[in-house]
C-alpha cells in the first residue's frame, strides 16, 4: 500500500471518509451527489472492464502466439487459450480477470474522491490475520463437504492432464489474484456503490452486487445461476458484518484453487472453464458448504473481534444495521 500514500493520491483523495460506518456505507456522505457518482461509476467500471481484459486477453494471446509458435493456425490458438486448453490460456485469462483490482481503486480513487484503501476493509487496508485464517477455515471446510459430498461413491481415477504441473503453478500464482480481483469488483465496489444508490437496507447492495457477479459468468442453467447468486450473496452479508473483503477473498480465493488442481488431475481445466450445468443436489451442497462457512466465518471475525465500522463515533448505537435506517 506504500504506493497509495503519496501526495498524489492526497490530490484527489479529497473527499473524507465518513466516521463510524459501516464497510456499504463508506461511499455515502461527501457533498457532491454520491448517488450520482455510484450510477456514474458502476456503467464506467462495467464498460471499463470489458474494454481493459479484452485488451489484455488479446494482448497476451498475440505474446504467447510470438513466444512459443505453437503452430497451426491463429484462431486455433485463439480458440486454446480461451477454453484454458493450455497454460498460456490461464495465464492470459486470469490476467484479464486481474484488471478488477486497478479499475475497482481507480473508481474509488477519481469518481468518488476517496482513499482506495478503504476499499479492502474499514480499518482501512487488509487484516492480514482474519484473511489467513478464512483461508484455513474454508480450506479444511470445503474439502469436507467434498468427502461427504462423495461418500461411499467409488474414488476417482488420478489421471494428471496434460502439462498438469505447469498449470499447477499457475493456479497457484494466479487464481488468488483472480478471486481478489472479483471481489474487490463485486463485494467491494459495485456494493458500496449499489448501496449508496438505495441506502435505507444493506441487501439492495448485497443482492445487486451478487445478481451482477452472478450473470457475468455468461451461459448457465438456473442451478448454477443460483449457486453463483447465493454464493455472492452470503460473502457479500460476510463483507458488510465484518467490514471487509477478507472472509470473501478467502472463501473465493480456496473454492478456485481446489476447483483448478482437483479438475487437472481427474479430468481437465479445460471442462471445469467449460461448465454451464450442475444439478440441483450440487447446489444444495455447495449452499450447505457456503451457509457453514459464512457462519464460522462471522463466529472468527467477533472471536478475533474485529472492528466492523470505520474509526469515529458511530450513529444510531446499539441498533441492528440490517434494520436501521438512514
Amino acid at each position: 500500500m506504500a504506493a497509495l500514500n503519496g501526495s498524489w493520491v492526497d490530490r484527489f483523495a479529497t473527499e473524507p471518509t465518513p466516521t463510524g460506518v459501516r464497510y456499504d456505507e463508506i461511499l455515502l456522505g461527501g457533498t457532491d451527489r454520491p448517488k450520482l457518482r455510484s450510477a456514474a461509476g458502476i456503467m464506467a467500471a462495467i464498460l471499463a472492464f470489458f474494454v481493459f481484459a479484452q485488451l489484455v486477453s488479446q494482448l497476451m494471446a498475440g505474446l504467447g502466439w510470438l513466444l512459443l509458435r505453437p503452430g497451426g493456425e491463429y484462431r486455433d490458438w485463439l480458440r486454446a487459450v480461451g477454453r484454458f486448453e493450455i497454460p498460456w490460456g490461464m495465464l492470459s485469462g486470469h490476467l484479464a480477470l486481474a484488471t478488477l483490482i486497478p479499475i475497482s481503486l481507480g473508481a474509488v480513487l477519481f469518481l468518488h474522491r476517496r482513499r482506495p484503501e478503504w476499499l479492502a476493509s474499514v480499518r482501512p487496508w487488509f487484516r492480514w490475520r482474519y484473511l489467513a485464517l478464512s483461508m484455513v477455515l474454508a480450506f479444511v471446510l470445503f474439502n469436507a463437504m467434498l468427502f461427504l459430498q462423495h461418500l461411499g461413491q467409488p474414488f476417482p481415477t488420478l489421471k494428471p492432464q496434460p502439462d498438469y504441473w505447469v498449470f499447477l503453478v499457475l493456479i497457484l500464482l494466479t487464481s488468488p489474484l483472480q478471486a481478489a480481483a472479483e471481489e474487490f469488483f463485486f463485494r467491494g465496489y459495485m456494493l458500496q456503490s449499489f448501496h449508496t444508490l438505495a441506502p435505507r437496507s444493506p441487501w439492495f447492495g448485497v443482492v445487486c452486487s451478487a445478481a451482477l457477479f452472478a450473470l457475468f459468468h455468461g451461459t448457465q442453467n438456473l442451478p448454477l445461476f443460483l449457486d453463483r447468486f447465493a454464493f455472492g450473496v452470503l460473502v457479500g452479508v460476510l463483507v458488510v458484518r465484518t467490514g471487509g473483503l477478507e472472509a470473501a477473498i478467502g472463501a473465493h480465493v480456496v473454492n478456485n484453487l481446489m476447483a483448478f488442481s482437483y479438475a487437472g488431475l481427474y479430468s481437465t481445466i479445460a471442462e471445469v472453464k467449460a461448465t454451464q450445468v450442475i444439478g440441483w443436489i450440487d447446489l444444495a451442497w455447495d449452499l450447505g458448504g457456503f451457509g457453514v462457512f459464512t457462519l464460522l466465518a462471522l463466529l472468527l471475525g467477533r472471536r478475533l473481534q474485529l472492528a466492523v465500522t470505520t474509526p469515529g463515533t458511530r450513529t444510531a448505537e446499539g441498533v441492528d444495521p440490517w434494520e436501521r435506517g438512514h
